[in-house]
């Protein structure tokens, strides 16, 4: 068993920026050597999420708002009392989505749905410089 790790830095907008970082991690997946295994892919952080998606411009649209109906940018969050800020739904969406996904690959090839991708969402409330770790197992 062999482990392969990369780091990676994704420059976002906030605000429910949505990046796909699909093509970044078949890169990583060919450096890495492996054939057959696993990645997680997690992102440093408690207001961004990892998640896959049909990455398409009307989902990319549909997702925040329906976030927005459900954890609204806008409401007094106790977090924010706390620490002055105003980023609790951000904490609150991260929460729900998870900060990593594991997916399995076979014959140096992500074993992804032909039109899942995985991405990065951003739901903090301002532009970050947001890291992501690659982690494959595998052989």
């Amino acid at each position: 068993m062999n482990i392969f790790t990369e780091t990676h830095f994704f420059a976002t907008k906030g605000d429910c920026d949505i990046i796909n970082v699909t093509d970044v991690l078949l890169e990583s997946l060919a450096k890495s050597k492996l054939k057959s295994g696993n990645v997680t892919v997690f992102v440093v952080g408690s207001t961004a999420s990892i998640s896959t998606i049909e990455y398409e411009p009307g989902l990319k649209r549909d997702l925040p708002e329906i976030l927005e109906k459900f954890i609204p940018t806008g409401k007094n969050y106790h977090h924010n009392s706390t620490w002055g800020d105003h980023n609790g739904h951000a904490h609150l969406r991260s929460t729900l989505f998870g900060c990593s996904q594991t997916i399995p690959f076979a014959n140096a090839e992500l074993l992804l749905g032909t039109w899942q991708q995985v991405i990065l969402i951003d739901f903090d409330e301002r532009p970050r410089n947001r890291k992501v770790i690659f982690q494959f197992i595998g052989e």
